[in-house]
């Protein structure tokens, strides 16, 4: 025991005479509160823990939208952090600031760290990429829309808890069958209307939002959604089943009383991320079902794939170059199969890799845990089209807002669901062509 700390005291002597290395400290500003907040803080710590090189320091800046805002406004200032999490509708607005990027591609490549796009799921490498193919954000919380049901509801409807509606016909079926048996005073609600019942519902029916491939192809893009008679038809079934008691609308934006109307009983469906499973499970008490996104039989092509949601990881120049070095290895960390895995069980978002889902397999999670993976199997339903690879217009997040507007007067009765397209339409090409000038 003396020798032992003889040489502890020997090895701790030494140690204090030479001089320790400073970490390079790698700022991230993010979106994630509450228990996705605690668990990013997780991921940190264990890079961290990994490596004496460098301390990723995770900041909580708020919405997404604040998180974006704060961080150009940072730039501006020259006080921006080195990563910041962008939600899926601000890459318009991030491929846009050139000089302000750096793209993943280029600064993997930069500093000899491996990196595949070829690792990733086909629908998360289109959505960010640039029109030659070249990744242009980190990939760390993907989503897609699913169904939430309650097997409870359904039993005591007479229906098969074992069952999801899988069309809009059986959706509006089973809607009824559920209020008239008196299991529940509504069949079913939504989050995210935008999302869900417009953005969503034309990539699974193979019907492009706008021109340009839905942006894709350049800033002169055009909405063209009033134009889709299968949309116009799905909102006046909205709005009719609304008035029937069928449908309860949740409110626009987040739709935020769609998980107390579907916790509660009121409403025995709700249509949410998948990323909000885990919030599902720990607020409802009843056996809860998943399914896919329902779908219109008669629409030529569908059901084609749904597209993402969520967010990635930007990184911004005006840094010291060896701070790079450090952000890549992170990335490099975060792209590890047992780290995504670990990443897509404990949160719900999407395994972003080949890898990190055969992993999640390999483990029993799916089997453990049925419908876990109904997220995965929707979005690789078919190959991405240009319809439904996803979008990427200049000022979304604005038009995102009037969308949500004009949905509620349909849903109210203030306009029709082809007044309400119009509209959208309209207001939208305006803030497309200001984005589009702002950019020349």
């Amino acid at each position: 025991m003396i020798k032992q700390s003889l040489l502890a005291a020997t090895a701790l002597t030494m140690t204090a005479a030479i001089p320790a290395q400073a970490q390079v400290e790698i700022q991230w500003w993010h979106a994630m509160g509450g228990r996705l907040g605690e668990l990013v803080e997780e991921i940190a710590t264990n890079f961290n823990a990994s490596q004496s090189d460098y301390v990723v320091r995770p900041s909580f800046r708020g919405t997404y939208t604040e998180t974006m805002t704060g961080a150009i406004a940072a730039f501006r200032a020259g006080e921006q952090p080195h990563i910041v999490q962008v939600f899926e509708v601000g890459t318009g607005t991030m491929m846009a600031a050139e000089g302000a990027i750096i793209p993943i591609y280029q600064l993997m490549a930069d500093h000899d760290v491996p990196f595949d796009p070829s690792a990733y799921l086909p629908a998360v490498v289109g959505y960010y990429t640039d029109p030659d193919g070249n990744m242009l954000s980190f990939p760390f919380n993907s989503s897609t829309p699913i169904l939430y049901y309650n097997r409870d509801v359904f039993e005591a409807a007479g229906l098969d808890p074992d069952h999801a509606p899988t069309t809009w016909a059986e959706m509006e079926t089973m809607s009824r069958q559920i209020v008239t048996s008196g299991a529940a005073t509504c069949g079913f609600t939504t989050r995210w209307p935008s999302w869900v019942q417009l953005e969503n519902f034309l990539a699974y029916h193979n019907l492009p939002l706008g021109t340009q491939q839905n942006g894709f192809g350049g800033f002169d893009a055009e909405l063209v959604l009033n134009q889709h008679a299968p949309l116009i038809r799905h909102w006046e079934n909205l709005a009719r089943w609304q008035d029937e008691g069928l449908f309860s609308w949740a409110g626009g934006g987040a739709g935020p009383d769609a998980g107390p109307k579907f916790y509660s009983g009121e409403c025995a469906m709700m249509m949410e991320s998948s990323a909000g499973r885990a919030g599902v499970l720990s607020n409802a008490e009843f056996s809860v079902g998943y399914g896919m996104q329902p779908y219109y039989e008669d629409v030529d092509g569908a059901p084609q794939n749904s597209i993402i949601g969520g967010a990635t990881l930007w990184t911004l120049s005006g840094h010291d170059e060896s701070d790079y070095e450090g952000v890549a290895r992170f990335f490099e960390f975060l792209s590890l199969p047992e780290n995504q895995a670990w990443w897509h069980q404990n949160t719900g978002y999407l395994p972003i890799t080949q890898a990190s889902y055969d992993l999640t397999r390999e483990q029993g999670y799916y089997e453990a845990n049925p419908g876990a993976d109904i997220s995965i199997t929707q979005m690789n339903l078919n190959p991405p089209t240009e319809n439904s690879r996803g979008l990427r217009f200049g000022n979304f997040v604005q038009i995102r807002d009037i969308i949500s507007e004009e949905m509620e007067g349909m849903i109210i009765g203030d306009k029709t669901a082809q007044e309400a397209a119009d509209a959208i339409v309209e207001r939208g090409n305006r803030l497309l062509r200001d984005f589009e000038d702002a950019m020349q």
